[in-house]
């Protein structure tokens, strides 16, 4: 059902480098959210920073969000009431709302050096008081404006902040006072007039009317100076009203160290590289501080859509864990059609992927692997090890797996295995497998140990997909063929 004050939240990333897994998981709380609640996400790219920010980064923001299944409602490529959504392209209604905070006493021109700023702190933390900006320059004169000016000093533009506590009720945390001790004057466009984040992500929800804002713990300190600007901006005319705030917990990475875009974990690229799902990768990631009920990991993105409620969001950090990651994915893997499974393993029967000529990909051969290769992926890169023995002229032959099968004996195994299977019903698997349980019978061996000489000396590795449908698929010449080159290798 639709809320009474129709939601409105957005997500605002800065086009700098691959995007990352926190970074997806922000935009999944927020698209959920506004979907679940009938509402509209504006998708807005932060790309003031010209020294950090790249078009490549950009086209890859959009690239993401496409594969990841968001929509949005109004954003680059869809347009919408509040264009343009790229603040590069909003410069001027940043200076403009700058100039009106100035007028309107809001805001200040500071003169300060860095270096002066950086003794002012070190004196104030040696007498033990606060160390953030003291406001020497709240109050100048017309006269001391003019000597700053004469000397040439450039000047930064800071908030001024109102010398009372802030108090607002963070949707994830319950209440939060800060005192104004703690939250001092702050920049909030720099000396060469470029708008800062402090002034243009707050000035953007206020004139795109957001609702909402949903985002990581790590900005929660900024939201006290936020709300104040917003208070500004409501006595200007500019903003209507204050969002609700609500704060994402932290995910940690390896160490119990929070995840950076830095670790190698945190990259998505990674993640589509290596053949996670969309639905899977999101799946793991919804759970990184929020439930979907006590019992079940494991459900459809639109499932999660109707049963999202803030409410269920836990303030508490989210530990990145690979292997549950892979573990639900692999659970989204078996939920696909065959035929689906089939079509989205496509890239990774190709060039540059696969590891056999294009010549040798058997269509026939893998539509019939492909039901057993589904139940036994974690991601969707695994298909390519576990069906090559199906397409190359002979298995390459993982050298760990050689030495772990191939014991003493395994010669004399293998021939019993050999004779059994050539009498065997190849259109069987059954027979295939009763033909190594035979031959392992003989040799004092369970099935087990006897099939593990035969799987390796067909495929070229101990584990893989179900081994008597492979070699049923292989087919009778190709595998006895194999049997015989090992025995020639055991023999030499």
């Amino acid at each position: 059902m639709a809320n009474a004050t129709p939601v409105r939240v957005r997500f605002c990333p800065s086009p700098t480098g691959n995007p990352h897994v926190g970074l997806v998981r922000t935009a999944l709380f927020n698209w959920a959210y506004a979907r679940h609640n009938e509402g509209t996400l504006v998708f807005r790219i932060e790309d003031t920073d010209a020294a950090r920010d790249s078009e490549e980064s950009y086209e890859q923001l959009l690239d993401s969000m496409r594969w990841l299944g968001f929509d949005w409602d109004e954003g680059p490529e869809v347009g919408g009431p509040h264009a343009p959504y790229r603040q590069s392209q909003r410069m001027d209604v940043y200076k403009d709302v700058a100039a009106k905070l100035i007028d309107g006493g809001y805001a200040y021109p500071c003169y300060c050096t860095t270096e002066e700023l950086d003794a002012r702190r070190e004196a104030a933390r040696a007498a033990g008081k606060p160390s953030g900006y003291d406001g020497h320059c709240r109050d100048l004169t017309a006269e001391q404006i003019q000597a700053y000016e004469a000397e040439g000093r450039k000047h930064i533009i800071r908030f001024r902040m109102p010398d009372e506590a802030t108090t607002f009720t963070d949707l994830v945390r319950g209440e939060i006072t800060v005192q104004a001790e703690n939250v001092t004057d702050y920049g909030i466009v720099r000396a060469n007039g470029a708008p800062l984040y402090t002034l243009v992500n707050p000035v953007d929800d206020a004139l795109m009317e957001i609702t909402h804002v949903l985002r990581g713990e790590d900005l929660l300190s900024s939201t006290p100076r936020q709300i104040a600007l917003y208070k500004a901006l409501i006595e200007l005319g500019i903003a209507k009203g204050i969002p609700e705030f609500g704060h994402l917990p932290y995910v940690m990475g390896e160490g119990n160290k929070k995840l950076s875009k830095r670790d190698p974990q945190a990259s998505l690229n990674l993640y589509r590289e290596r053949g996670f799902l969309p639905e899977g990768l999101l799946n793991y990631l919804s759970l990184l501080g929020w439930s979907f009920s006590a019992d079940q990991d494991v459900f459809s993105i639109p499932d999660m859509v109707a049963k999202f409620d803030l409410a269920d969001v836990n303030a508490n950090p989210a530990r990145f864990d690979l292997k549950k990651a892979e573990a639900i994915n692999a659970d989204h893997i078996r939920m696909l059609d065959v035929k689906t499974f089939a079509e989205a393993c496509e890239p990774w029967l190709r060039a540059p992927h696969a590891n056999w000529a294009p010549e040798e990909f058997d269509e026939a051969a893998w539509q019939a692997i492909a039901p057993h290769a589904q139940t036994r992926l974690k991601v969707l890169s695994e298909i390519t090890d576990n069906v090559d023995f199906l397409f190359r002229a002979e298995p390459v032959f993982d050298e760990p797996s050689w030495t772990k099968a191939m014991k003493e004996g395994s010669d004399a195994l293998l021939r019993t295995a050999r004779a059994k299977l050539d009498a065997a019903d190849w259109t069987s698997p059954e027979s295939l497998k009763e033909a190594v349980l035979a031959a392992g019978e003989e040799h004092g061996l369970k099935l087990g140990k006897a099939q593990a000489p035969v799987r390796v000396a067909v495929t070229g590795r101990t584990i893989g997909l179900p081994l008597f449908e492979s070699l049923e698929i292989l087919g009778k010449e190709k595998a006895l063929t194999r049997i015989d080159a090992a025995l020639a290798k055991l023999t030499a």
